[in-house]
């Protein structure tokens, strides 16, 4: 088989590795331990340059190159993953002559991805929505937060609980409460920032670890739910922190209309309830509804429930028996409710097959030079 002249030797000391284009081909060369191999530079997870990437010694004691997106590992002179996986990178034959690397013109041995038997989050792979024309499934989130072990009353998790049995018991609805606090999910880990296709759907979490809490929000506010309604307290004039945690994982939705103009959410509602003991209700509200409506959410009128007895009530432990004395939480949760599955009702007729976003999108951006 032909080689290839790619780089001079000068130019690859020991300990250090790059990637080197030749034609349309690129390859990442590495040379370690006095030895240079050469691997093709995308990963074959997702395509992340392991010319980029960074060298671990595993327990096998062989050099592994571990690609910059998402982890995946590459035995640097044979191009597999490590012992228990089946996956390998192509691999090329290299040699020095005239003080030029040169490698060979094709792979000695193909890159191979292995199919398992068993995909755990098959159904957000392949986006099997579990709605019909006539569903009517209520997603309640709540976000606050607390010791598990010293549970106390929460303002917005009871009227939130309050919203999903009147959606229940008015309108025959299915329903469901899902508690931030009880999911142990990874905080959004930034693959967007290193290249805009490193943020996948499903996200590169679930796909390292299939038992990610997230997995759980994914399945319900995705695939489940025709309304979201959302109960957070106010934190320092903010939604909860935790309510951020998920936010920020949720990229991967958005980033579907960015990326292949696939918009994920449709016909669905969503609407909110926000409590706190100081005030910027409508500055939460505010967040919540840029966010959400660039997720693909539609709103109802009067979209959230707000209370707050301002800056002064710092008697905090009257708070909770003050908001359900007052006459205006119970009936304005009920009319959150009922504005939801109304719009619900009528959003569910609409022809959302060929629904477009006015959001940026990666073929648009332009390039380095225009």
């Amino acid at each position: 088989m032909p080689f290839i002249p790619l780089v001079p030797f000068s130019e690859l000391p020991d300990n250090s590795h790059k990637s080197v284009r030749f034609g349309s081909k690129t390859v990442a060369l590495f040379h370690y331990g006095g030895v240079i191999t050469a691997l093709d530079h995308a990963c074959i997870h997702k395509g992340g340059d392991l010319g980029q990437g960074v060298i671990q010694i595993l327990d096998d004691g062989e050099r592994y190159v571990v690609c910059p997106w998402h982890g995946w590992q590459y035995n640097l002179k044979s191009g597999q993953a490590p012992f228990g996986y089946k996956d390998r990178q192509a691999i090329y034959d290299v040699i020095v002559d005239n003080g030029m690397i040169c490698i060979s013109e094709e792979p000695v041995k193909q890159a191979f991805k292995a199919e398992h038997e068993s995909d755990p989050i098959a159904d957000l792979r392949n986006l099997d929505y579990q709605l019909t024309p006539t569903s009517l499934n209520v997603l309640g989130i709540s976000a606050t937060n607390m010791n598990r072990d010293l549970p106390r009353p929460s303002t917005s998790e009871s009227a939130l609980q309050n919203a999903l049995d009147f959606a229940s018991s008015k309108f025959g609805a299915a329903t469901k409460m899902i508690r931030l606090r009880d999911l142990n999910f990874r905080h959004c880990e930034g693959y967007y920032s290193r290249h805009e296709q490193a943020c996948t759907w499903p996200c590169s979490i679930s796909e390292m670890d299939a038992e990610d809490g997230m997995n759980e929000i994914y399945r319900s506010l995705v695939l489940w739910a025709d309304a979201v309604i959302l109960a957070t307290p106010i934190r320092w004039g903010n939604a909860s922190s935790l309510y951020y945690k998920m936010a920020e994982r949720l990229n991967t939705i958005q980033n579907q209309i960015t990326i292949h103009d696939k918009v994920l959410i449709k016909n669905k509602v969503a609407s909110f309830i926000i409590t706190g003991g100081q005030d910027n209700v409508q500055g939460v509200a505010g967040q919540l509804n840029s966010f959400f409506t660039d997720l693909g959410f539609t709103f109802p009128p009067f979209n959230f429930v707000g209370w707050s007895r301002g800056w002064i009530a710092e008697d905090m432990e009257n708070n909770y028996t003050r908001f359900f004395r007052n006459r205006y939480v119970k009936r304005s949760v009920m009319d959150l409710v009922t504005n939801s599955m109304q719009l619900v009702m009528q959003i569910k007729k609409m022809d959302s097959s060929d629904l477009q976003a006015p959001k940026p999108k990666i073929s648009e951006a332009g390039t380095l030079n225009g």
